[in-house]
């Protein structure tokens, strides 16, 4: 321990300067304009000499003054989603070939799923690599910031739930695989001294089999904090007590099992539907949170934000990590000139979705999630941070019926339903319910939901998520006003772990997968449904 101790001193150290300059909220109220600015012109700078950077003329755009540049810079780049780099990936990737959207050779790649675009391999270069390790570096900053002590923290393990660290390797002696395999090979001692699960279970790639063999090689150890999405990081919770309680320890929570844990670092889902579980997990009767937790905004395509708040829903933009970000208005993305926003120019309130430029060789890359803004940098001092908040995926809503709904009016609706019913139910998707004449069924919706409640809590969930969501959104209301337009929504129970039993089937299943919460289809809860029905796992027939 006393490795990990000093690991934990020299961190703070190091750490003092950042960590003052990410408290002086007038500095990024005065500067994120200039500061992402300076990141566009390195990666122009940089990028110059590639078939990209020549195409669309960086060299030329390098002598705009600052005032001009990011405007000429949209007129030169137009925005695209990964359909329109897939061609220039598949040269980089699958052939080697140097210098086409970054400089030299990328030689790893992140692979990802995409609802639309199939399988994606986003360019992971040392630069990009350089830009996750500073915003792993802020995780920690923002920790330190919030009071949490960095040598009590590095006084035992850290817990990654990461993907397979497993890469395969073409014949052009290009990596492919997860996100998780790129990056984990640069832990490196003395950081190995506090890494857990170790090489060999971050090598599995069959995530039931890989949650329990987390749960036992970290059972006995003293895990201080926890890195991944909520939803499996709930898995883990709930096997290390299963397994803990196998035993006879007599341990009645998380809490009891690994008492040292203050910090749980969780993304890619939203907390709230996970909460209660979370709270029964660590505490037990008691209710009580993990210490602290800490939302982080990070993608395969680029690290985005952090919360850096405790108890504040807005994640603040990583604007100096060497990403420039853009924010293109919802109802203009699938224009052919949309407009956009730079941090400085967008409004709070307003739906923005993501576009990146990033040092792997993405330009006004298309990241698909839509974003709202909780706070913009004024200028003058008096503002602070720019500081986001993730409210869906630009296809992922349903408006089938004119009831216009996105994924956090699901999301929030769900949330909602469960206080008002102390219900604690797992995943859970959306999508339309078609009108059948035949059978006398009007338009509707249809939630399908894990669920371990009993059968009488069903149908005041049920209405309390309809009253919730008509709050939500007024579309959806206006069609429900005396059942008019659309008819009451059909809740569909599954057993838990169903959503995952799915994604399996998919080959979907793991870290760097989510279950789509809502879609304009009924693909994802028709899938669902008939996985879970083949193992005798659905309470009700479908609408």
């Amino acid at each position: 321990m006393a490795w990990t101790a000093l690991i934990g001193a020299a961190m703070r150290v190091g750490f003092h300067r950042r960590v003052a300059r990410l408290s002086d909220r007038a500095y990024w109220s005065r500067h994120t304009g200039a500061i992402q600015q300076r990141q566009l012109r390195r990666l122009l700078h940089l990028a110059q000499d590639t078939e990209f950077g020549r195409l669309h003329g960086f060299r030329r755009l390098l002598n705009e003054p600052d005032a001009t540049l990011e405007r000429a810079y949209r007129a030169q780049v137009p925005v695209r989603d990964y359909e329109g780099f897939r061609e220039w990936m598949a040269r980089m990737r699958e052939a080697g070939e140097p210098d086409v959207t970054w400089p030299d050779t990328v030689r790893d790649f992140a692979q990802t799923s995409g609802t639309t675009s199939g399988d994606k391999y986003m360019p992971v270069s040392k630069q990009l690599l350089a830009h996750n390790r500073k915003a792993s570096f802020d995780i920690f900053c923002h920790a330190a910031r919030r009071g949490l002590s960095l040598p009590g923290l590095f006084g035992g393990k850290l817990l990654f739930l990461g993907g397979s660290s497993n890469l395969e390797v073409n014949e052009a002696g290009v990596r492919t695989g997860d996100l998780s395999g790129v990056v984990t090979p640069l832990i490196r001692w003395p950081l190995t001294e506090v890494y857990q699960p170790g090489k060999q279970i971050a090598l599995m790639s069959h995530w039931p089999t890989k949650i329990d063999a987390m749960a036992r090689s970290c059972l006995d150890h003293d895990v201080r904090a926890v890195f991944g999405m909520a939803s499996w990081g709930l898995v883990l919770f709930e096997r290390v007590l299963e397994l803990a309680r196998e035993r006879g320890d007599g341990a009645a929570s998380l809490s009891e099992v690994w008492p040292g844990l203050r910090l749980f670092v969780h993304g890619g889902v939203r907390y709230d539907p996970f909460e209660p579980r979370v709270r029964e997990a660590w505490s037990g009767a008691r209710g009580e949170d993990v210490p602290n937790r800490l939302e982080v905004y990070p993608a395969s395509e680029a690290f985005v934000a952090m919360q850096d708040e405790p108890g504040d829903p807005g994640l603040r933009l990583c604007a100096d990590h060497g990403v420039y970000f853009e924010f293109v208005p919802l109802e203009e993305i699938a224009s052919e000139r949309p407009r956009a926003f730079n941090a400085m120019e967008v409004e709070p309130g307003q739906r923005y979705v993501v576009v990146l430029s990033t040092p792997g060789g993405l330009w006004r890359y298309i990241l698909g999630d839509v974003v709202v803004f909780e706070t913009v940098p004024t200028g003058d001092g008096s503002g602070g941070p720019a500081r986001l908040r993730i409210v869906g995926r630009h296809r992922h809503f349903i408006n089938a019926f004119g009831e216009n709904i996105i994924v956090e009016n699901i999301e929030r609706a769900v949330v909602a339903a469960m206080k008002e019913t102390g219900a604690a139910p797992g995943e859970f998707t959306a999508g339309p319910v078609y009108p059948d004449a035949s059978r006398g069924r009007k338009p509707g919706l249809e939630l399908v939901i894990e669920w371990e409640e009993g059968a009488e809590t069903l149908e005041p969930f049920t209405r309390a998520f309809d009253r919730a969501l008509r709050a939500e959104s007024v579309d959806y209301g206006v069609k429900r006003t005396d059942d008019l337009g659309m008819g009451p929504p059909t809740v569909t129970p599954v057993a838990i772990g169903a959503f995952h039993r799915w994604m399996e089937s998919r080959g979907k299943l793991g870290g760097q997968h989510k279950c789509p919460r809502c879609a304009n289809h009924r693909e994802y809860i028709e899938g669902v449904v008939a996985t879970a029905a083949a193992r005798g796992e659905v309470r009700t027939a479908e609408p």
